[in-house]
């Protein structure tokens, strides 16, 4: 009984570190996209930007995969109820992320400035659009999502798609887009020179800024919320579903490990020294630096939000009490067991092949290279 337990948290830190894998890989190369038309003035540029993750955005995208496939095996009601309550939030998600390829392959097989202009914004929005989604996601976990279940545990979604990009939702959006941006810069001050490496700096010091303001006004936010607590559900060993807890909502609530544990500030306090410190690095022409703080920042960022939210993984705002936790929505002792087992050994391999990936393709993207290649994007 107690192995089920140890499993279930185990799975609840898997899902965090999957979800910041996401965030710094993919978030990375979302953020070229995003200030692809302004970091780059000239088309050789933003065809340098390109070629700079060119070798590495689509490998990145695994990180994408191994995050729906952990919710889908290890936390089975949560992947039901989101993915059919919020399918059209998945679909937006899907095309957007579905456009990005083809802005890659087709940008550049046209000399047309009206041709390579369009995939540019194109670009822009397979790039801004995912992190707002990803963002709007931790905003309306907070706030609760409007669904329920039936006795036979069929869940019913009863809000709107416009509901979900409330002015929170799209608060917590625009923080992940500035922080993606953030490193999408780092990157390109790594391997870009001259014009593109300057403007690089200087937006993403202004997103570094701008990140670590929306993240401070967030937590400021959030205290200030009505929150959902765990009064009572059965004991663990138990049979338990959402139809058998209770859950109230109070003022404060969120913020109710932190002040029970005060070491948990420390997360907080690491996204916001980590943001301000790439920032700094980003000033004085560190971008390895910078960006492996931008990485720091995002663990501080998302570990603060699942600290806030445990045990909750989607929290019900129709009927609280039919909230999805750690402990009433996950797989069975052996799922978990057999799951954790492939895990340790896919996830540091996957974390070899991308460092050897990145050591390989090491080095500065010159304007030459892109120009006198055919076969650059």
């Amino acid at each position: 009984m107690e192995t089920y337990l140890i499993l279930k948290l185990l799975w609840w830190l898997l899902l965090g570190v999957l979800l910041m894998g996401l965030a710094i890989m993919m978030g990375t190369d979302m953020g070229v996209g995003t200030v692809l038309r302004w970091v780059g003035r000239t088309d050789t540029e933003r065809r340098v930007a390109l070629n700079i993750i060119g070798p590495h955005w689509d490998g990145n995208q695994v990180w994408f995969i191994l995050g729906g496939g952990a919710v889908f095996a290890a936390w089975p009601l949560v992947y039901a109820t989101a993915f059919s309550g919020l399918y059209v939030v998945m679909l937006l998600l899907l095309w957007s992320m579905i456009i990005r390829p083809l802005g890659f392959e087709y940008r550049s097989k046209l000399t047309s400035p009206a041709w390579r202009n369009a995939w540019d914004w194109t670009l822009f929005v397979s790039g801004a659009v995912p992190m707002l989604v990803f963002g709007a996601a931790f905003g309306n976990l907070f706030q609760g999502l409007p669904f329920h279940f039936e006795w036979n545990l069929t869940s019913w979604y009863v809000g709107s798609f416009l509901s979900l990009f409330n002015p929170f939702a799209i608060f917590c959006g625009l923080l992940a887009v500035a922080l993606s941006a953030f490193m999408g810069c780092a990157m390109l001050m790594i391997r870009g020179e001259g014009d593109l490496s300057r403007r690089a700096r200087m937006i993403g010091w202004v997103a570094g800024l701008i990140a670590v303001a929306l993240f401070a006004i967030g937590g400021a936010w959030v205290s200030g919320m009505s929150g959902y607590h765990l009064v009572s559900a059965p004991p663990f060993g138990e049979p338990q579903t959402p139809l058998q807890q209770s859950v109230e909502v109070q003022q404060g609530a969120w913020l109710e490990t932190f002040w029970s544990y005060p070491v948990s500030f420390l997360l907080p306090l690491l996204g916001v020294c980590a943001i301000l410190g790439g920032t700094a690095a980003l000033c004085v022409r560190r971008p390895a630096l910078a960006w492996a703080l931008g990485a720091l920042g995002w663990v501080g960022v998302i570990g603060t939000a699942g600290l806030a939210l445990f045990p909750f993984l989607m929290p019900s705002s129709e009927i609280p009490s039919q909230s999805l936790t750690v402990w009433n929505s996950g797989s069975s002792e052996h799922t978990l067991a057999w799951m954790l087992g492939f895990t340790l050994i896919f996830i540091p391999l996957i974390v070899w092949y991308t460092s050897w990936a990145f050591h390989v393709m090491r080095g500065t993207v010159r304007n030459e290279q892109v120009e006198g290649d055919e076969h650059a994007y």
